[in-house]
């Protein structure tokens, strides 16, 4: 039995706790000892304690003896959280997903001697997954990934809930979207180039351009075209873009009634109610992912992944938690249990090469109900 540090209470944080102290013990933190408690009610074998994430020497002690920890802190920490652990030599799943560059610490923490498994959630996570493992069988051409979480009941107008702050989603609508091409970069702003798509039980969406493709930007520069879109009910891309092209988003402070106010301030504030998820909510996640190329008999091929996972009613679990949170501890495993030993960081495409790794994170999400359904088609040759 391994003693785990799951730094981040929150919805997804407190899914993985769970599942890890199941087998291991676990220690459970998070600033906020009211989160702290409420997990607790839930799974009474945890233990639990505040954390600064950003006061060093608290974070040295919490961690001391510890044989991983799992990340899940706000994006804006996630980078310098992963540095310290890094620098204290611990091994770490990290789904922080931070704006940073978490390749930049390979050299630390190769120096260190530990192994950080990186961006280890649904999307990243699993796509880079599948990715990283028929790049190794296969010659790819083409990558898309289309992702997104979902209310289950629809309300008019945006048809939308966040497992998060709208700020944070509203970074998404306004950052611009980078993927490849043709080989060549390409940077347009996001929510462009909308197209609907069906898929089982939910129906049509609309895919947009996001920013989402993150390390595999980097990791894959031989394959000519990847991609990433968000989606969303249809619909939904005409409001969010009638509000930012009104100024909704703006960072610029204006004046209102003798008071300074940032647009985007005001505007979150108001989503904040519309769009907060319930704690026992109903949702839903739906992925499909593209890989398109040669195998190895020279035949053009598609394998398609595609993913419906809703709330558990049993266990009360979003599943964003689920789907997110049960790849990240899949991982986790994979470390314990020495499937996975490299030291550096790695995001999960250079994982998935590996076929004892995706075979057993595959595995380990299959026992927990999230299930990938996977399609292979022979293409027309060119």
């Amino acid at each position: 039995m391994s003693r785990i540090v799951v730094i981040g209470g929150g919805m997804v944080g407190s899914a993985m706790a769970i599942d890890m102290v199941q087998n291991h013990e676990v220690l459970l933190t998070d600033i906020n000892p009211v989160v702290l408690d409420k997990v607790l009610v839930k799974e009474p074998k945890l233990e639990v304690a505040t954390l600064d994430v950003t006061d060093h020497d608290e974070l040295r002690h919490c961690v001391e003896g510890c044989d991983l920890v799992i990340c899940a802190v706000p994006g804006h920490l996630g980078f310098q959280a992963l540095k310290a652990l890094i620098s204290l030599g611990k091994d770490v799943v990290d789904i922080s997903f931070f704006p940073e560059n978490a390749l930049e610490l390979r050299s630390l923490a190769e120096e260190h001697r530990v192994t950080a498994i990186v961006d280890c959630g649904v999307a990243p996570g699993m796509g880079n997954l599948m990715l990283g493992y028929h790049d190794g069988r296969m010659e790819v051409t083409h990558f898309e990934c289309l992702v997104g979480g979902l209310p289950k009941a629809k309300k008019w107008p945006f048809q939308y809930k966040a497992p998060f702050s709208p700020v944070d989603v509203i970074e998404e609508y306004t950052r611009p979207a980078r993927f490849i091409e043709n080989s060549k970069w390409v940077t347009r702003p996001a929510l462009t180039d909308v197209e609907l798509v069906d898929f089982e039980k939910v129906g049509t969406l609309e895919a947009f351009n996001s920013d989402g493709l993150r390390s595999i930007l980097y990791t894959m520069p031989h394959i000519p075209n990847r991609k990433e879109k968000t989606l969303r009910y249809p619909g939904h891309v005409e409001y969010i873009r009638v509000l930012q092209e009104s100024g909704f988003f703006d960072t610029q402070e204006i004046r209102v009634n003798e008071q300074l106010i940032r647009p985007i301030d005001f505007t979150s504030s108001i989503l904040f109610q519309d769009w907060k998820l319930g704690e026992y909510e109903e949702e839903l996640t739906v992925m499909r992912v593209s890989i398109q190329g040669k195998d190895s008999h020279g035949q053009n091929v598609l394998v398609q992944y595609d993913l419906h996972d809703e709330f558990d009613l049993e266990t009360r679990t979003s599943s964003m938690a689920r789907t997110t949170g049960y790849t990240a501890t899949a991982a986790a495993h994979l470390i314990l249990n020495q499937i996975f030993a490299e030291k550096g960081v790695f995001p999960p495409e250079l994982v998935g090469r590996h076929e004892t790794c995706f075979n057993f994170v595959w595995d380990y999400l299959k026992q927990r109900g999230v299930i990938y359904k996977q399609l292979i088609k022979t293409l027309e040759s060119d």
